[in-house]
């Protein structure tokens, strides 16, 4: 469990349960991550697979229990082993992927960096199901609006299919933590089951997938 505690609320007649939540918490100063410090050199690193919205959407029965187990996967441990890589000076920066998609929030780290992110479509983690899915043209609502969100700041190269495209633009709920780390965190990170998806290079701040 998360160890969180729910208090206070109403009651509405509705025939499905509503929540609306506010959380608070606490943060050691010295472990604030942000979206903004990525640096040339350092290696993207992802701790979840991509596809949530795609696959509830439009997957099986069994791809959709496997992207539940995923979602239900707090974030906790990953975070724990990103303190702890290379040199366990944590990340450089860091945002967790939700709403936004990949390339949304890589935009994000992008912009407050100063930097360009560059990521590697064919190294994108999927879950089981997802890039099936989204070759057959299966979308949620949120696909539109980030495409419209990040017009002129995300570049995608002429030869990347578009099933990873729309993988990138899809709307993650409860994703994975997204990094940029130094070379040697990069690969104690994919020892401990991340993936390596690109990385941060020198330039004005945009987002390329090729």
């Amino acid at each position: 469990t998360a160890g969180g505690v729910v208090g206070g609320g109403h009651t509405i007649r509705s025939p499905e349960p509503i929540f609306g939540l506010a959380v608070q918490g606490t943060v050691h100063p010295d472990w604030v991550w942000t979206k903004g410090g990525a640096r040339p050199g350092d290696l993207l690193v992802l701790s979840k697979p991509l596809g949530t919205g795609i696959v509830l959407a439009g997957g099986d029965d069994e791809e959709k229990a496997v992207a539940v187990g995923w979602m239900r996967q707090l974030n906790r441990r990953a975070a724990d082993q990103l303190r702890s890589a290379g040199d366990g000076g944590g990340p450089h920066a860091c945002t967790d992927v939700t709403g936004y998609g990949l390339l949304g929030h890589a935009w994000e780290m992008a912009e407050r960096s100063g930097c360009e992110i560059r990521l590697e479509a064919e190294a994108l983690p999927l879950l089981p199901g997802a890039r099936e899915t989204a070759a057959l043209g299966v979308r949620t609502g949120g696909d539109e609006r980030n495409r419209a969100a990040l017009e002129g700041r995300v570049a995608v190269g002429t030869e990347t299919p578009h099933d990873l495209v729309a993988l990138g633009y899809d709307p993650q709920t409860s994703g994975g933590l997204l990094a940029a780390v130094a070379p040697e965190a990069g690969a104690d990170l994919a020892g401990a089951g991340w993936w390596v998806v690109g990385a941060v290079e020198e330039g004005p701040p945009a987002v390329t997938l090729g």
